[in-house]
């Protein structure tokens, strides 16, 4: 490809809107334009590299025998209904209807069309196993749209889904699928973690994400370097430090104007884990009082696995249901649901008192008042492994990709069954796997940049070589790096020759910001019997080669690459 026929229109400075270091330099370095809040327009060279994920993608998807096919991003609700998820999903799902007033709803993910198919298709057990994939443009109504591509309303995703007879089978096709996920991202050069994850939306049992390391992710992740052991933040575990817990025995004391966790152990100089935190969540089925310990944070996806839909109650609520303001309300007398994390368990800690303005101290959860003991807090950095007892690290990732088995959530309310070897009939076995290209790529703009711009690695850079011609005017200099091009051209190198004539200095800006893994620069000196110079993006690492013997040696750099 020829610079000058290329459209990548270039930005000196960061947009002012762009916090994350991908969003800034997609922008700066032509890949990407915002059309709109989370929709972009992908220039040549971000389209090239989604291509080449995409690419690594198939042949990884292909290597574990899926099979592709293509399903609508306009889908009739009445799947949707049937899957229950209809009613569900808020004000994420984007909603219409035809011109006949049939609803409709706009893809956020495929599994119950994926699920309408198999229903009408998968008869006997004879047709399984089957994995079958697409990459297809999905549509979610995000309310904060953010962090260039990483956050965005609309999206191009990789979606499998696996179909079997039972639940080893579809361990099996799981344990293909992380294979595949492992491979591809390791070819694509990003570093990533595998975790347990909460289902979520999708349902099922298990499920896991694949993250990759970057300051801009959104999500958290507990890590045990130790063991291993590795899960989201809202799902992962760990063993908080146990305080030193003072002799049981209930006494109420007056807590004037103390409502808050710091102004009541202020108040009576104790450290705050030796309080509890008590929130009051309505529910459909009625009140429900939560519980935590006052250094410690609640998480609400774990307790909403747990008593489901809820939400905070009104100050009003709060005074009707336990008699006092929020900040003096404690478990001691309500006839509600309780609900304690685990690490209350055992321990003697200060509570509301339900009357303003007092509190009790000496309360031992379990004996003086009952409650489920579950975990619902979010862990902390330096708690202990819960399998090796080891210091957990926590890190902020990108999710990339997630799998999930999702057994007869979908095939059960949809009808898809399968008759087995004994003509019984069964439902299907389903799995799900989801990959996003462009997190994909912004991942490893992330973790590779630097202060100069994009250092893409060389599986999915939009070029390979990027070769600098210094003074176009000059016919040695252009005959050398006409030739250079074309040699590199017909051994299948992907190679961009920057033949302007413009700066050298804004070339080599360019260059830099672009990130192609190999930079060859074609001047006064190359001409001279200098050599060719060749710098790599990633190092800076610069070497020489004659003019003759050029191709051959950045050919044999790539090959090592």
């Amino acid at each position: 490809m020829l610079a000058s026929r290329l459209f990548f229109p270039t930005h000196k400075e960061d947009p002012a809107e762009a916090e994350a270091i991908s969003h800034k330099l997609m922008i700066r370095a032509g890949l990407v334009r915002q059309l709109a809040a989370g929709l972009y327009i992908y220039l040549p060279l971000g389209q090239r590299v989604i291509t080449k994920v995409i690419n690594i993608i198939h042949e990884e998807m292909n290597a574990i025998g899926a099979q592709e096919l293509s399903m609508p991003v306009l889908q009739p609700a009445e799947i949707w209904q049937q899957s229950g998820r209809y009613g569900e999903i808020g004000a994420e799902m984007f909603r219409l209807r035809d011109r006949g007033g049939r609803d409709m709803v706009l893809g956020m993910t495929h599994e119950e069309v994926v699920t309408w198919l198999a229903a009408r298709e998968i008869r006997s057990y004879r047709d399984l196993p089957q994995v079958w994939y697409q990459t297809q443009t999905k549509l979610r109504d995000e309310a904060r749209p953010k962090s260039g591509v990483l956050r965005t309303r609309e999206f191009i995703m990789k979606d499998s889904y696996s179909f079997d007879a039972d639940e080893g089978a579809l361990e099996k096709n799981y344990r293909l699928h992380i294979q595949a996920y492992n491979r591809i991202f390791e070819r694509a050069g990003v570093r990533f973690y595998m975790v347990e994850s909460d289902p979520g939306m999708m349902g099922g049992a298990t499920a896991h994400e694949f993250m990759a390391p970057s300051s801009a992710g959104e999500d958290e992740v507990a890590l045990c370097p130790a063991c291993g052991y590795a899960a989201n933040v809202e799902l992962a575990r760990a063993e908080p430090a146990r305080p030193q817990f003072p002799e049981p025995g209930m006494k109420e004391v007056a807590t004037p104007g103390a409502r808050t966790i710091e102004e009541v152990s202020g108040f009576l100089n104790v450290t705050p884990d030796l309080l509890i935190k008590s929130l009051l969540l309505i529910t459909e089925r009625g009140p429900v009082l939560a519980m935590v310990r006052g250094d410690q944070e609640m998480l609400e996806s774990k307790l909403a696995r747990i008593i489901g839909s809820h939400r905070l109650a009104e100050p009003e609520e709060v005074k009707e249901v336990t008699g006092a303001e929020a900040g003096f309300m404690g478990p001691l007398g309500l006839d509600i649901r309780k609900i304690a994390d685990q690490s209350l368990e055992g321990g003697v800690f200060i509570v509301g008192a339900n009357r303003d303005g007092f509190h009790i101290i000496g309360v031992a959860p379990g004996q003086d008042f009952q409650a489920e003991f579950a975990d619902i807090r979010r862990v902390r950095q330096g708690e202990k492994c819960p399998h090796c007892n080891a210091s957990l690290k926590l890190e902020r990732c990108i999710e990339i990709g997630n799998i999930f088995k999702l057994g007869t959530k979908y095939s059960g309310p949809m009808g898809a069954t399968y008759l087995d070897e004994q003509g019984q009939e069964r439902p299907v076995i389903m799995g799900s796997y989801g990959i996003g290209p462009a997190r994909v790529a912004a991942a490893a703009i992330e973790q590779l940049a630097d202060e100069k711009g994009i250092v893409w690695p060389l599986s999915i850079a939009p070029f390979a070589v990027h070769l600098v011609l210094v003074q176009p005017a000059d016919s040695q200099q252009a005959a050398m790096a006409e030739k250079l091009y074309l040699e590199l051209k017909s051994s299948g190198v992907d190679v961009l020759l920057d033949e302007r004539a413009i700066s050298p200095g804004v070339k080599f800006a360019e260059a830099e910001l672009m990130g192609c893994p190999v930079r060859v620069t074609i001047g006064k000196r190359a001409v001279a019997g200098g050599g060719v110079e060749v710098a790599l993006r990633r190092g800076g690492e610069e070497q020489k080669f004659e003019a003759g013997e050029a191709a051959a040696g950045i050919a044999s750099l790539l090959n090592q690459a």
